[in-house]
């Protein structure tokens, strides 16, 4: 995914969140060393959401490239957001991936 086309996703993504009524609290937040692509609330819900994109089937879906190692490091990340935002305290939080694939939005809601 070329950066240009990388931030084009997070933009579509953000946009998905904001018409159903999510605010956007951040956007490629680095923290803890990696990179959190979007964080939204709504109510009393708070959501880590990993965007992906692939054009095309050539190097597999967009999903796969969120496994263990990267579900691990997006917790840490988290975890120290958290950590840095104590107003977030008793939030539900969860974590969604959204992945693009030709166009096309998957959101993954509770991802892991």
């Amino acid at each position: 995914m070329s950066l240009r086309s990388g931030k084009r996703a997070e933009r579509r993504a953000a946009w998905w969140y904001r018409l159903r009524g999510y605010r956007i609290l951040a956007t490629n937040a680095w923290v803890a060393g990696y990179e959190l692509d979007l964080i939204v609330r709504r109510g009393r819900r708070l959501i880590f959401c990993e965007v992906k994109e692939k054009k095309g089937a050539r190097f597999g879906d967009p999903l796969e490239m969120v496994d263990d190692e990267k579900q691990r490091r997006l917790r840490w990340a988290a975890d120290a957001w958290l950590e840095r935002h104590p107003e977030s305290e008793g939030l539900q939080v969860s974590f969604d991936v959204m992945a693009f694939r030709d166009g096309r939005l998957e959101r993954v809601g509770e991802a892991f």
